[in-house]
């Protein structure tokens, strides 16, 4: 475990201390919140760790029964918007209420309609589930992070990888997770093409087959936009887009909606930049494809006076999230505008 993990996991359990929850409740008292403050809750997934070992399990952001203490908290105290009300805000038909909250999903993993779901519909809740659309009744196009993950865990006994990040022993579970930890890293930060290739490779020379189907079909993506969740785009395929030429991430962005068009009869006016991975030129662009907000995973909340409405930013939320943690992040010092271009986050 690196030093800043570590540190990571002390905070986490401090902040689930009863001392952490007043400390929070006397800064929320002192806070000047200003008007115009907005909070975007991002998730992945809502499931047990052990319900799918094999896809990745960095990617749940919570267990179900710890989002159900997230959404019946929010419910209570913030006032959730849907996209809906914040395209009004943004075309200056309403105003942002206090302690304004958009809740998103990213990526249309099974587990939001089995999960995630029937809680925020208990709670009357609005959602917006950002969809990879080139991977809904494509199980053979997974995500590369599952795919590697699934390779990694089902290797053999005693086996050693050589990689473009160097030679990882696979051994242990230990070891295992170190070769992960270190192959996404290179994977971020290397073409998308080239990275992409890698884990092809390493899937094949682990003779690994892909992952059980893990995002949502069409059928179920329809019916869950009957019952009210709100679809938007998150490219085709899920590349990070800085890693793409730019006729090709804008291809991404554009075959998107297309396909929501196709197959829900509607895309709304909003995107989520996969992986976070955005550039200026790109979001310059998103307004000519019909994108009025767009999401990156730059943590923090939105001081709509100020923001660059197609680069909002977003709180992760993760495992080590708990109640007292959130209401840190929707404080008004959160909230300060900076420029976020080419940030890269969470799958």
């Amino acid at each position: 475990m690196s030093a800043r993990q570590a540190g990571r996991d002390v905070v986490a359990r401090a902040a689930r201390t009863r001392g952490f929850g007043k400390l929070v409740t006397l800064l929320e008292r002192m806070d000047r919140r200003r008007e115009g403050l907005l909070t975007v809750l991002m998730y992945h997934r809502v499931d047990s760790p052990d319900a799918r070992p094999d896809l990745d399990p960095s990617l749940i952001s919570a267990t179900p029964a710890e989002f159900e203490i997230q959404m019946a908290y929010v419910a209570r105290h913030c006032a959730v918007l849907s996209l809906a009300d914040l395209l009004a805000v943004r075309r200056g038909e309403r105003r942002l209420p206090p302690r304004a909250v958009l809740i998103t999903f990213d990526d249309a993993y099974r587990d939001f309609a089995t999960s995630a779901w029937p809680v925020l519909k208990r709670h009357a809740l609005p959602v917006t589930l950002f969809v990879p659309t080139g991977l809904p009744d494509r199980p053979e196009r997974g995500f590369w992070w599952d795919r590697l993950h699934h390779a990694l865990e089902s290797s053999a006994p005693g086996v050693s990888l050589d990689t473009p990040a160097g030679r990882l022993p696979l051994s242990s579970p230990r070891e295992r997770t170190r070769a992960r930890s270190v192959l996404r890293d290179w994977i971020r930060a290397a073409p998308h093409d080239e990275a992409m290739a890698t884990v092809d490779s390493i899937c094949r020379r682990l003779a690994a087959p892909p992952p059980a189907a893990a995002v949502l079909g069409w059928d179920e993506l329809r019916r869950l936009a009957a019952e009210g969740v709100e679809l938007a785009p998150h490219s085709r395929t899920h590349p990070l887009l800085n890693r793409l030429p730019l006729e090709r991430a804008r291809d991404e962005v554009r075959g998107s909606v297309r396909d929501l068009e196709r197959e829900v009869g509607r895309a709304a006016p909003a995107f989520a930049f996969p992986g976070g991975g955005h550039s200026e030129a790109l979001v310059r662009w998103l307004p000519q494809a019909g994108i009025e907000v767009a999401f990156t995973v730059v943590r923090g909340g939105n001081d709509l006076r100020h923001a660059d409405w197609t680069a909002l930013r977003r709180v992760n939320v993760g495992r080590r999230s708990s109640v007292p943690l959130l209401r840190v992040q929707m404080l008004s010092w959160r909230s300060r505008p900076r420029r976020p271009y080419a940030a890269e986050g969470a799958a």
